[in-house]
């Protein structure tokens, strides 16, 4: 009998497997390109493979030494003088390792006809119980409508519909002083450190185009950038349309955001009052060209589609997608929005398992920053096992896990979606009036048990 426990076998699975990783993608000189190397003592490349490896062996630095389980061969101060090293473009390091696995792994396996995206999000990055973080700030966070103290990290990510890959990030504070908690001290602008907590405080539109521009200028390439109605205005649009690439948008319903319709200036909400819907099972309602800028005649003005659907959550409601190419069909820009999704996945892959929010104790933004490029390198360690997988709906034994936290809205999803297409069905065969069909629905959810009333209403309330 082996006097090696299964949990050794795990570790040394664990670590074969980020080493071949590290040794593929050539990590140790991307990461001296970066100006991550010391000048003596433990190679930095020992310290980033700790740090990668630790979150899949489930625990934390602290208790590994308390149990006498550390094996690093490094203190506790060199690790954190690693992380809080200034120094070390963690900008660079993700967009460049991002680059070499898309260029290198994930576009050799897709056909040039697929539509690539870059996708654009942020998602709140909470730091309970630090008030000296430097530049920790109050943060708006739109799921729970209140304020939290922390970051809004913006993150910029590559899917080709199969596999997602982040590319690069910005943890982004508030530039309003009221809102500002942690140390905001100043840093010369001129050094990385500076340089990235200038970033830090700019809008998060302008970051978002500097982040895109950032990673074309480091070799990444993509048809179209998807972003939702945050970042959704004629401006972003314009300028993206000058890079050379198609958006695809949420629309923001503001009666403050015009488009040049039938030569008139008008905001989304006018637009759709004025045009006739499409009736029946059609995958949108209605779908309009027009014109984003000041006016026809601006050099800076350029052609768009808006197409609208139905809000599937709330039948009464709906919701308008914006392309820059007028030429795509509706069930095209349809299809390829809904790769947005792949971000919302990869924010509570990192979250609930590689351990985003809970690792990293430090105070330093530096530090800060150095821990959010080593958790996206760990999700790109599992997009690429995930794409060398024969199962590609998986990525490793994670999606067995997240399969628990998907049941309840696989569940009651599942149920609109039914309800859906029968009122549909019921609409089209015997002719209803939408006041009839929407109290044929009221109907039918009052006859539904207790319990899947309650599922519905809560989803349409966060709806």
């Amino acid at each position: 009998m082996s006097i090696l426990s299964q949990s050794a076998d795990f570790e040394k699975d664990i670590d074969d497997s980020i080493s071949r990783f590290i040794r593929d993608f050539h990590i140790s000189s991307l990461l001296k390109k970066c100006n991550g190397e010391k000048q003596k003592g433990v190679p930095a490349m020992d310290i980033l493979r700790y740090k990668m490896a630790n979150v899949f062996k489930r625990k934390s630095m602290y208790m590994q030494i308390k149990t006498n389980h550390f094996s690093g061969d490094f203190s506790k101060n060199t690790f954190y003088r690693f992380l809080n090293h200034a120094g070390t473009n963690w900008l660079r390091f993700v967009t460049l390792l991002s680059a070499k696995i898309v260029n290198e792994f994930i576009r050799p396996l897709t056909s040039d006809d697929r539509a690539d995206a870059f996708i654009i999000d942020d998602s709140l990055y909470e730091r309970k119980g630090y008030k000296k973080t430097q530049l920790a700030s109050k943060v708006f966070d739109h799921v729970s409508m209140s304020y939290k103290k922390g970051f809004r990290l913006l993150t910029l990510g590559y899917s080709d519909g199969v596999s997602f890959t982040p590319i690069n990030f910005s943890l982004l504070a508030s530039s309003k002083e009221s809102n500002q908690i942690g140390d905001f001290s100043s840093f010369d602008k001129r050094s990385l450190a500076g340089k990235r907590r200038a970033l830090a405080v700019e809008k998060g539109t302008d970051v978002m185009l500097k982040l895109l521009q950032y990673a074309i200028k480091n070799g990444h390439k993509a048809k179209y950038v998807l972003f939702d109605s945050w970042f959704s205005s004629p401006h972003q649009l314009v300028k993206i349309k000058d890079m050379g690439m198609t958006s695809i948008a949420m629309v923001k319903l503001s009666t403050k955001i015009h488009y040049i319709y039938n030569d008139k200036s008008l905001n989304i909400k006018q637009i759709y009052n004025r045009c006739k819907k499409r009736r029946g099972r059609s995958r949108y309602l209605l779908s309009v060209n027009v014109t984003v800028g000041k006016d026809a005649e601006d050099e800076h003005s350029i052609p768009a589609k808006i197409v609208c659907v139905r809000n599937r959550a709330n039948r009464k409601e709906w919701l308008a997608l914006i392309c820059t190419d007028p030429d795509l069909s509706e069930d095209e820009i349809i299809r390829i929005y809904g790769k947005r999704w792949d971000i919302e996945v990869f924010f509570k892959t990192c979250k609930s398992y590689l351990n985003l929010i809970n690792e990293c104790h430090s105070l330093s933004f530096d530090a800060l920053n150095a821990h959010v490029a080593i958790v996206f390198a760990r999700y790109m360690l599992l997009s690429v096992y995930q794409r060398k997988d024969t199962d590609e709906r998986t990525i490793g034994d994670i999606f067995y896990e997240l399969l628990d936290e998907m049941e309840d809205i696989t569940y009651d999803r599942s149920m609109l979606i039914l309800s859906e297409a029968m009122l549909h069905c019921v609409q089209e065969i015997m002719h209803l009036s939408e006041d009839e069909i929407d109290k044929l629905a009221s109907e039918f959810y009052q006859r539904l048990p207790e319990f899947i009333q309650k599922a519905l209403s809560e989803r349409n309330q966060a709806a």
